[in-house]
């Protein structure tokens, strides 16, 4: 075959609706009758797996007559290798970028929308017809990319996590977690639901949910106006980050003081638990990929050094 490069193409794919329900009835007829028997459409299941699977096809077809290409399920990306001149191509929502894009470290990441109808694809400015035309111009250094900051949580055993939307710093369950929280000179023995750090890529999700049930209460109590409250959001390449502590309780031995601010190079978040057990710190969503976070474990949050890549 003759191909147009060497280069490795890493194609991220993940599980269907359709994908789980199957594995965790056995089969296809058994995840039928459990939908049906609940008053779902199944039918929606079918036709979303038909239609990211077709795209799953064309997209790798398409590959294919560029470059190498390998398939990597977004189950196996905390195990997966990158080669340092890959080029990575997800197929599925925002969510896989995100997932994705964490455990790389500079390659050029291409997001496509396998189904533009069904998702919006904010991070997904590409559709599977496009691809040939992109990549080309990819592999010729032709085409423009976004550089993303993500966040770093140092523990002080040496294990770190990063987090292209956001880290979380908490407990399993839905306990309180308790810790002590400083920045700058500030200081705080806390218990909470946990802390949120959000990158400019999270502004749009997670954290933008949580300043907006905070103004939400604020303007509802008669604390804030409407017309006081102003977007959240900030630029993708920002040199800073923004925490949020969720439902603080103020105690004889816990505050409610330090409940939001800017982490910024000469200033990072630094967390240290007072949790016996169930502590933990994960990033964008994915909680079974974790730190372990208890007493006596020490984070260090801010900036990393390493940077996102996204082609636009």
């Amino acid at each position: 075959m003759n191909r147009l490069t060497e280069t490795k193409i890493i194609l991220v794919v993940r599980a269907t609706r359709l994908a789980d329900l199957k594995a965790k009835f056995a089969t296809k007829s058994q995840a039928r009758f459990y939908v049906s028997r609940l008053g779902g459409d199944f039918s929606d299941y079918e036709r979303e797996d038909a239609n990211y699977q077709a795209a799953i096809s064309e997209t790798h077809r398409l590959l294919g007559d560029l470059g190498r290409v390998q398939l990597v399920q977004r189950a196996f990306l905390p195990n997966f290798v990158f080669g340092a001149q890959d080029i990575v191509v997800t197929l599925g929502q925002d969510g896989l970028v995100a997932n994705t894009l964490k455990y790389l470290d500079g390659q050029p990441l291409v997001g496509v929308n396998p189904d533009p109808k069904r998702y919006d694809g904010q991070l997904l400015p590409f559709c599977v017809p496009q691809l040939d035309k992109v990549m080309r111009e990819v592999l010729r250094g032709g085409r423009a990319k976004r550089e993303v900051t993500m966040a770093e949580a140092k523990l002080n055993t040496g294990l770190s996590l990063c987090a292209v939307n956001d880290l979380f710093i908490g407990v399993k369950s839905h306990g309180s977690a308790r810790y002590r929280i400083t920045l700058g000179k500030l200081a705080e023995n806390q218990s909470s639901s946990g802390v949120i750090v959000s990158t400019g890529l999270g502004s749009t999700g997670w954290f933008k949910s949580l300043m907006a049930g905070a103004a939400g209460v604020a303007v509802a109590s008669g604390r804030a106006q409407a017309k006081q409250l102003k977007d959240v959001t900030f630029p993708w390449e920002a040199d800073h980050l923004f925490f949020t502590v969720r439902e603080p309780f103020p105690s004889n031995t816990t505050g409610a003081s330090l409940v939001f601010g800017k982490v910024t190079p000469q200033h990072p978040l630094v967390i240290e638990s007072q949790m016996g057990e169930n502590g933990v710190i994960f990033s964008d969503g994915i909680e079974h990929d974790f730190l372990e976070f208890n007493s006596g474990a020490k984070a260090t949050i801010a900036i990393s050094k390493r940077k996102g890549n996204l082609v636009v």
